[in-house]
């Protein structure tokens, strides 16, 4: 019997040494390394798989003999997912979908495989349920059964050798963390486990063109828990985002290699399940019917559609000695520069006042198309002066008060319009040369001229 070595490998980046160390020297990061032990060979060659001979080598090919034919899709039935997914389910490929405990990421793919056609042929394993709880859940959501097929095993080796037998088309694996390889002495969820398990899996899919979808648990701070090599390994990252006051659910692709990263799609977790929502703007918009102080809608730009979100602020005389600066949805540090260029440029302090921002509808704001928003939203709640319920806004503000265009300008404006908007502070680049009908344009170069549009309007 072989002896059992050890090596020490980088958490995030996956670069192995011989000893341990405080910093990796390959990504610079502190504190992720750990000592792992080394797999044998059987499992790091790759298992050969029926109709894949390991002796026979690749071809090596010219770029001009690369056929670049359409990449076969297969609809998920949910068209938000397909969404995400870049156009739908492409064979070979694993898709790793993540999210916080009770979330729907269960749910929502047991719904796609009970919904696929019968001749695809969908194998559900599970490594956290019996059984019997996963067919409650299925007849609780009132599920077609015969078109899906479960196993309750751990066990990776086992699960292929079924696979190989059963021959579905699409495997389903809940969780990546609770699935084990003999061949790695550590526990299940370990950093080990978790990397080679997930490797494995990979390539029976590559390898038999079976579509993968791997379930994983996050951590504290919203990662997937394991290393980060496991995100790098997957063809596809998409986290559901939620709150737990809220019945939205917001299914985002971080990567995507069959598709547009950062696309976004909307779900609503009902009694039946997960279901689509087909216009997410209208749920982003449920305002009061009397405008408020402190309320805007803009137009952000998430993946590949424009979406109207109201975003709310909050502006208060402060009694402590250092202002609280709250953020829900958005950058709390990009808040900190924005009230700094209103500060500069616009001739409002607000080191006196305690500032509290909410993106309605639970929607993280990453781009910078939000900040002539936010800043407009924090003057009308110190002003207490409501802004015209027909007004849109969006932009970029620069660091000297200027106000920097955003892409697809004409298509937020169009967005705008169906939803029933009749003006629109922007970029003046952004403007169009005809304008859009049914909208009156204000466009504006720097944030003073912005200040003076919300004064007159």
């Amino acid at each position: 019997m072989p002896k059992n070595k050890t090596v020490y490998v980088c958490n995030d980046c996956g670069a192995k040494f011989g000893q341990w160390q405080g910093q990796c020297g390959d990504c610079g990061e502190w504190n992720t390394i750990f000592e792992t032990p080394v797999i044998s060979d059987r499992v790091d060659r790759g298992t050969k798989y029926s109709g894949y001979s390991g002796q026979t080598l690749p071809k090596i090919q010219s770029m001009t003999e690369i056929r670049l034919d359409e990449i076969p899709r297969i609809s998920s039935t949910m068209a938000e997912m397909d969404r995400v997914l870049g156009g739908g389910l492409v064979p070979g490929s694993v898709v790793l979908l993540g999210g916080d405990p009770g979330i729907g990421k269960s749910t929502l793919l047991l719904q796609i495989l009970c919904q696929l056609p019968a001749h695809l042929g969908s194998l559900y394993v599970t490594g956290e349920e019996s059984l019997s709880q996963v067919t409650l859940r299925a007849r609780r959501l009132g599920l077609p059964e015969r078109n899906i097929k479960l196993l309750a095993e751990t066990n990776i080796d086992c699960i292929t050798r079924l696979a190989l037998q059963e021959k579905p088309r699409i495997i389903v694996i809940d969780s990546i963390q609770t699935m084990y390889l003999q061949d790695i002495a550590s526990a299940p969820g370990s950093v080990s486990q978790v990397r080679e398990t997930a490797a494995h899996l990979a390539r029976f899919a590559k390898q038999t063109n079976t579509m993968m979808f791997l379930i994983g648990h996050v951590t504290k701070d919203g990662g997937v828990a394991g290393p980060r090599v496991l995100e790098h390994i997957m063809d596809a990252v998409i986290f559901i985002e939620g709150r737990a006051d809220s019945r939205f659910r917001i299914m985002r692709a971080m990567k995507n290699r069959f598709g547009a990263a950062n696309e976004l799609g909307v779900f609503a977790m009902t009694e039946t399940g997960m279901k689509e929502v087909k216009n997410p703007s209208a749920i982003f918009l449920s305002r009061l019917d009397d405008p408020a102080p402190g309320s805007v809608v803009m137009v952000i730009w998430e993946g590949s559609r424009p979406l109207l979100i109201e975003i709310q602020a909050l502006m208060d005389e402060s009694h402590g000695e250092s202002p609280k600066r709250v953020t829900v949805g958005m950058e709390q540090n990009r808040l900190a520069m924005l009230l700094a260029v209103l500060h500069r440029h616009g001739g409002i302090p607000a080191y006196d006042q305690d500032i509290f921002i909410n993106i309605v509808g639970g929607v993280n704001v990453r781009e910078t198309s939000a900040d002539l928003a936010l800043l407009l939203a924090l003057v009308s709640s110190l002003r207490s002066r409501a802004l015209p319920r027909d007004l849109v806004v969006f932009g970029e503000v620069g660091l000297s008060g200027e106000i920097r265009p955003v892409a697809s300008g004409t298509e937020r404006l169009r967005e705008a319009v169906k939803h029933g908007f009749k003006r629109a502070i922007i970029p003046k680049a952004n403007a169009p040369r005809g304008g859009v009908d049914g909208m009156e344009l204000i466009p504006v170069m720097f944030l003073s001229e912005a200040l003076v549009a919300i004064r007159d309007a």
